[in-house]
């Protein structure tokens, strides 16, 4: 049986109250904070969206205390399908700021979708708060002073999973999406090695299905090496672990990747001792808002909150932590001058947005995956917190 954490009898009745406030009124008023939630609701990434989703408006009500008012203001969030497409998340994002007259916008899913976002943004001169697209260049050299990103990027997933890998006499292997997402997480990934050696970067497409090919130049570049052999995964979607049909066994070669959602962490149950870092999963924080969360998430869907739902959720914090900081005054100015270098509770604990990149600093969890039978995913036992800073992230903005 899964063990539930102790619950906070006020921060639950917080959540249960707002069962019912979902609903996004049919005319908006004056006094309402509008905020758009532009995300892939259908899709290849439809369950990272939906789970945002989920996170987003159960931290709102824990946030607000059940109320989803600020500042005498009622929070009313409009959620828009991107479809993982570019062109149209770049579409919603200015019929949202233009038309709806939003007073900031949450998301997207998808990297290549925030990338085709972030001039929108600038355009209007309204916050846009990223969560999770996690491409580097979001808050890197395609940034502008209106991005604030609650999701982790890039870098801060390869520093984390390097800090679990990077041992003397190991050589890697990456294996990742040819996209955005893919060569930014290697390229910060190799950057952070300090020890273990990069022999090869593989890029596949990102819809990739037959592993073959790529199967067989990672194999050839690892099979003959001393030490420890691995190859180490970036991916979104799919069934990358189909690699694992190739034998890597027979080579030495383990397979080593970061933290996923849970219906995806099934196929980890067939690498017990598998190591690598993970952003969230929900037995490892342990702060009163996370217990909030996982109880609230088993009442109202009798499972736990997965990887995407406590970034959703932690960018509800964010949000209502500025807005309460302003009173409810949502000018962009007095937002932004708010956030940089504001500090804020979280599932995952205390995240800071950096004033240089509006990055937000957070923990990440060293894990080794354990086959338990009373769960249908390979469990990620904590080997211990990365604390942020522990992690030199990089600033790739030029400021």
């Amino acid at each position: 049986m899964q063990r539930r954490p102790l619950i906070r009898l006020t921060a639950l009745a917080a959540l249960a109250t707002a069962t019912g406030a979902f609903t996004v009124p049919a005319m908006a008023q004056s006094k309402e904070i509008k905020i758009a939630h532009i995300h892939s609701m259908t899709g290849p990434l439809e369950a990272y969206g939906k789970q945002t989703q989920t996170g987003l408006m159960m931290g709102l009500a824990y946030a607000t205390g059940g109320t989803m008012t600020v500042g005498g203001r009622k929070i009313v969030v409009i959620p828009k399908d991107d479809q993982g497409k570019p062109d149209l998340g770049k579409s919603l994002l200015a019929a949202a700021y233009g038309d709806d007259k939003v007073d900031l916008a949450v998301g997207p899913t998808a990297s290549p979708v925030a990338l085709a976002m972030l001039p929108v943004a600038e355009e209007y001169k309204k916050i846009l708060l990223v969560e999770p697209a996690v491409a580097d260049s979001i808050t890197g050299d395609k940034w502008n002073k209106y991005i604030f990103r609650t999701g982790r990027n890039s870098s801060q997933d390869a520093i984390a999973n390097a800090v679990a890998l990077d041992k003397e006499g190991v050589s890697i292997v990456t294996m990742a999406q040819d996209s955005a997402f893919g060569k930014d997480g290697v390229k910060a990934f190799k950057e952070a090695l300090k020890k273990a050696k990069l022999v090869h970067e593989e890029y596949l497409p990102p819809a990739t299905t037959d592993f073959t090919a790529g199967g067989q130049r990672m194999i050839d570049k690892l099979k003959d090496l001393p030490g420890r052999k691995m190859i180490f995964i970036i991916w979104a979607g799919g069934n990358p672990f189909k690699i694992a049909d190739m034998d890597l066994k027979r080579h030495g070669i383990e397979i080593a990747t970061g933290g996923n959602i849970l219906p995806a962490m099934a196929a980890y149950k067939n690498f017990p001792g598998m190591e690598g870092a993970a952003y969230y999963y929900f037995g490892m924080p342990k702060n009163p808002i996370n217990e909030a969360l996982v109880a609230q998430h088993y009442k109202e869907f009798k499972s736990p909150p997965d990887f995407f739902t406590a970034g959703g959720f932690s960018s509800a914090m964010a949000i209502v932590t500025a807005l309460k900081a302003t009173n409810g005054d949502t000018s962009t100015n007095k937002l932004i001058k708010t956030m940089e270098g504001m500090s804020f509770d979280t599932p995952k604990g205390k995240m800071t947005f950096r004033k240089e990149d509006h990055q937000a600093m957070q923990s990440m969890y060293h894990f080794k995956i354990k086959v338990d039978p009373a769960f249908a995913w390979g469990v990620p036992e904590l080997v211990r917190e990365i604390k942020p800073e522990e992690m030199n992230v990089p600033i790739r903005n030029g400021r």
